[in-house]
């Protein structure tokens, strides 16, 4: 009896954390997005640093690495920027396509078990958001290992 209370404490306290996430807005979006590319910057900067100190790099080599990282950056944004269209044309797709099986689903099954397959589907949605966000978490730790400048001959 005591673990079945102790079990319901739990998921009550749980689902409380839960409601209190809200979505950020415009505004925050952007103030996350610039904090974000500043980081990135800072990040940019402090492993050229580091790689001028652990290669011992001269000043000149240090101003090629930086032009070919920003040619690097630009070619990647040009590349991004014309897949764009490609991108949005896929989602529209998956939209309709997704809407269409909703629409099929909805005349297959009775109301209650129309609105429990929705349930469930909006449940195995947000596993995945978490499951994403856990990952996202734990591949920015991983990004800030030092850079291993060992040389095969030493392995």
């Amino acid at each position: 009896m005591k673990k079945l209370v102790l079990a319901i404490a739990f998921i009550g306290m749980g689902g409380f954390a839960m409601a209190q996430q809200t979505t950020p807005t415009p505004q925050e979006k952007e103030a996350r997005r610039a904090e974000m590319q500043q980081k990135f910057q800072q990040r940019e900067q402090e492993h050229l640093a580091q790689m001028q100190k652990d290669l011992n790099l001269n000043q000149g080599q240090v101003e090629k690495i930086k032009a070919l990282q920003e040619r690097k950056k630009s070619e990647m944004k040009a590349e991004f920027d014309k897949n764009k269209d490609q991108r949005k044309a896929r989602m529209e797709q998956m939209k309709a396509k997704r809407a269409q099986m909703d629409a099929d689903m909805k005349q297959i099954l009775t109301p209650e078990q129309y609105d429990k397959w929705q349930a469930g589907r909006k449940a195995k949605m947000e596993q995945r958001k978490m499951a994403m966000k856990e990952r996202g978490m734990k591949g920015g730790k991983m990004m800030k290992k030092p850079m291993n400048t060992a040389t095969p001959e030493a392995n």
